[in-house]
């Protein structure tokens, strides 16, 4: 694996998996693949209770990779992309988050689509694709499930960031750390207390009862948005001009069409 480190833990049951693409950890095409390729060995795996998303160094990721939001590339970003989530649903392991630093963008997805999102008082969150022209068609469907349609409205659209305790006042994030060296013990503790002594089958039959709403949502939906991403809005002048004026690192020039 290329952007990827896979690590077994609690003697094959928990799979940690940490994005290591660089100060960043960007979701770009290949690390999307290196997921799916891991979730499809994890579905034929009998053992694993748990798989757990983290990222290397300071942050857990600062998203997708903006260049290829372009016209040309956006269809093969997305479809990807998207594959992930509906992956995550079919197997139904149960997943986890432990986020610290940036966790932005597709990043911010990522830790969505878990079951738990643990995080240390780095952490902040955000989807600011608004701010480059597009949304996000995963959050735009997840967050509202998860933190109610008041609040979720207000992220996507005014795309602003906020820090890790306003992430777990609103309901977002599950337990919130001191740190990263503390959250990481405190998870350990945690997975052996909560997830390690249960049945493995059992565990996933619970998850895909517990998101029978949110995975009948998601699985009907984002194709929805999908199709309104690629075919209605990269057809517009501001997506691409809002893609275009961060790769060339300037302001936009808006033309309200």
């Amino acid at each position: 694996m290329e952007k990827l480190k896979l690590n077994m833990s609690h003697s094959g049951s928990v799979a940690n998996i940490t994005l290591d693409d660089g100060k960043g950890n960007l979701l770009d095409n290949i690390m999307m693949l290196e997921i799916l390729d891991l979730l499809e060995k994890f579905r034929s795996d009998k053992n694993i209770k748990l798989i757990i998303f983290e990222g290397q160094g300071k942050h857990f990721s600062f998203g997708a990779s903006v260049p290829e939001h372009t016209k040309d590339l956006a269809e093969t970003m997305i479809r990807t992309f998207h594959k992930i989530f509906l992956t995550m649903a079919e197997i139904n392991i149960p997943t986890m988050a432990k986020v610290s630093g940036q966790c932005l963008g597709g990043g911010m997805e990522l830790a969505l689509s878990c079951n738990f999102i643990f995080a240390d008082k780095t952490a902040v969150f955000g989807q600011p694709e608004i701010v480059l022209g597009v949304f996000a068609p995963p959050a735009s469907i997840m967050l509202p499930l998860k933190i109610g349609n008041a609040r979720a409205e207000e992220i996507l659209l005014t795309g602003r960031s906020f820090k890790a305790d306003e992430a777990e006042k609103i309901g977002l994030v599950n337990q919130l750390f001191e740190d990263k060296v503390s959250m990481n013990a405190s998870a350990d503790e945690w997975i052996n207390k909560y997830i390690i002594p249960k049945s493995a089958a059992s565990l996933r039959f619970a998850n895909k009862a517990a998101r029978t709403t949110f995975n009948y949502i998601l699985g009907n939906k984002l194709q929805v948005l999908e199709y309104i991403y690629l075919m209605q809005l990269m057809q517009t002048k501001d997506a691409n001009e809002g893609i275009n004026s961060f790769l060339e690192k300037r302001e936009p020039v808006w033309e309200n069409c």
